[in-house]
């Protein structure tokens, strides 16, 4: 059971909600509770009067995700248009709280002089959940960035973490247990040769514009995906594993392997997660029996099948 007292903590409060409504493949069952806050204080103020022991699910954008149709059990704290805030601060960082989307970071990193930023544009997801997963776009890694972390935890508990206190790794982050990321800091770690304040010549402006074009020219941005839906094998890479397999434009129900790019799978419009689920594991069968490679899912696969 949810604490309910919502009169002392402000957003948005909804049951039995849909994560089909919250995920970009636009599949998924009820989560039980569904709580966006109005901001950082209505969070720590939501968090403290949560029941002890309440499963807690953190949710971004809602790509990367696959959520089962049987949905999530618990409460779903979505900070996606909540935890928005974006600064750039005297000692020439930027904060950016977790709800804020990687191609708006992608962005005020380069009007504020941040170097080598420009590749954020291409996660299609939030900072917290990219800091989460270490994401990655364009040869670059979210952790390159990082300079600090602000940590939340059950109780509503804010901390302030080193990178010394997580272990980074291909598309894997492991951090203090019990803290989830309600923002980061980001500062340049390259020479000041390589940037400009305020992007004067609009070099990071063009770059991001050449790689949103290339993005859209190689990946399925027009439909229904949830990014890259498997890990690149050391020396590999699973589209291209996957497209010798000749499993491009699989289907299973509404589930189909991208034409476009090999390592997506689009929701043709009636998919089921289930559907989904089921091709990962038929591409996963069948580069195995191809290639003798094992694929490792990037996306994350959370909740319970339908009944």
């Amino acid at each position: 059971m949810m604490a309910a007292r919502q009169s002392s903590f402000r957003g948005v409060m909804l049951k039995n909600e849909l994560m089909a409504r919250h995920t970009s493949w636009r599949v998924g069952g009820p989560a039980d509770h569904f709580y966006k806050p109005a901001g950082m204080d209505d969070l720590v103020l939501f968090l403290q009067q949560l029941t002890k022991n309440e499963p807690v699910f953190w949710l971004g954008l809602g790509s990367n995700l696959l959520v089962r149709d049987g949905g999530i059990r618990g409460t779903v704290i979505c900070t996606s248009g909540a935890l928005n805030d974006l600064v750039f601060l005297q000692d020439q960082r930027i904060r950016a709280e977790a709800g804020v989307s990687c191609a708006k970071a992608a962005r005020f990193c380069v009007q504020n002089g941040l170097a080598k930023a420009e590749f954020l544009a291409g996660i299609p997801g939030t900072m917290g959940g990219a800091v989460a997963m270490n994401a990655g776009a364009f040869g670059g890694e979210t952790w390159q960035l990082i300079d600090e972390i602000e940590t939340i935890d059950s109780t509503g508990l804010r901390r302030m973490r080193s990178p010394n206190d997580y272990q980074v790794k291909y598309r894997e982050v492991t951090g203090p247990e019990g803290e989830w990321i309600a923002a980061v800091y980001l500062k340049p770690k390259s020479n000041l040769a390589d940037f400009s304040l305020k992007d004067e010549k609009g070099v990071g402006k063009k770059q991001i514009k050449q790689l949103l074009m290339l993005r859209n020219s190689t990946q399925p941005t027009q439909q229904a995906s949830a990014g890259s839906v498997f890990r690149n094998p050391p020396g590999k890479y699973s589209a291209q594993l996957i497209e010798s397999a000749d499993l491009k434009g699989k289907c299973i129900g509404g589930a189909c392997v991208s034409d476009k790019h090999a390592n997506f799978i689009v929701n043709m419009g009636n998919a089921s997660a289930m559907d989904i689920e089921s091709l990962i594991e038929y591409v996963k069968r069948a580069v195995k029996q191809f290639h003798g490679v094992d694929l490792t899912e990037e996306v994350h696969i959370v909740g319970e099948p339908a009944k």
